[in-house]
């Protein structure tokens, strides 16, 4: 059988024989392949030679003993990581003791948590749902309310056009609310794709610029009881001041970039009129 031939020296196995930093057999098993690895010997050398000269820089600092100030230094040190400890074993306790009692109380509790009421049901999945017209109508306002050239698909010129096209759309009689006396002007309106189907935007804007944004669609086609009428809602999405309501199963959401109470005096003038 043949002897197997000594694989040379990695760089990490040459520093764990320069520093010592290995276990004694396995350092003497490094030295042993190192004598048939010529290069791993001429690198060792120099490597020994660095770092002796490295010490040699400050071999008169080398035995001194440590200053005072480090060692006060280092026993707080030491002194804060055990109370630390002590802190950390003490924590893990109490919470072994919390969640024992926690488990213990819920398996004795007279009532299932785990399975909540449909009551409970209907409120979370109708807050859902609210959450996600509205942010919705931000996202659509926010898109359409910065653009000059095609703010709307359908201009005010053509309003009966544009109120009966989306109406067909959306399966519902729409009417677009009049905002003059408040100072706001139909732009146009477009057709927005939706959760529940299609939704409308109906644009508006002021003298001095200022635009708002009329949202609506059905909600929660497929189950009425998500859909119930709801009073107005106040929302800040994505920076978006935004008023929303439910009536007879469509959402509605006014959005804008006006005072709170203007938007809200703007809404409820909008639901009277819708």
């Amino acid at each position: 059988m043949e002897p197997t031939t000594a694989l040379p020296l990695t760089d990490d196995e040459l520093h764990a024989v320069v520093d010592g930093q290995a276990a004694p057999d396995q350092i003497t098993e490094l030295k042993a392949r190192l004598l048939a690895d010529a290069a791993g010997q001429e690198k060792l050398a120099q490597w020994q030679a660095q770092r002796q000269a490295l010490r040699s820089l400050h071999q008169e600092v080398l035995h001194e003993q440590v200053p005072p100030s480090l060692q006060q230094a280092a026993q707080q040190t030491l002194r804060a990581h055990e109370t630390s400890g002590q802190w950390r074993r003490q924590v893990g306790m109490a919470a072994s003791l919390l969640l024992t009692f926690g488990a213990g109380w819920f398996a004795n509790a007279q009532w299932d948590a785990a399975a909540p009421s449909t009551a409970n049901h209907v409120l979370v999945a109708r807050a859902q749902l609210e959450r996600d017209f509205v942010r919705q109508a931000s996202v659509a306002h926010s898109v359409y309310v910065p653009e000059v050239r095609h703010p709307v698909e359908v201009t005010a010129l053509e309003q009966a056009h544009l109120v009966q096209w989306l109406s067909k759309r959306l399966g519902k009689p729409l009417k677009v609310p009049v905002l003059a006396a408040q100072g706001f002007e139909l732009v146009g309106g477009r057709l927005l794709p939706g959760d529940s189907g299609a939704r409308a935007q109906f644009m508006f804007q002021s003298g001095a610029g200022t635009r708002i944004t009329l949202y609506i669609g059905a909600v929660a086609a497929s189950d009425p009881a998500l859909a119930k009428d709801t009073s107005f809602k106040f929302e800040t999405n994505a920076g978006v001041p935004s008023f929303y309501w439910v009536d007879q199963g469509f959402g509605y959401a006014l959005a804008g970039q006006v005072p709170r109470e203007q938007l809200m005096a703007l809404s409820q003038l909008v639901y009277q009129q819708l």
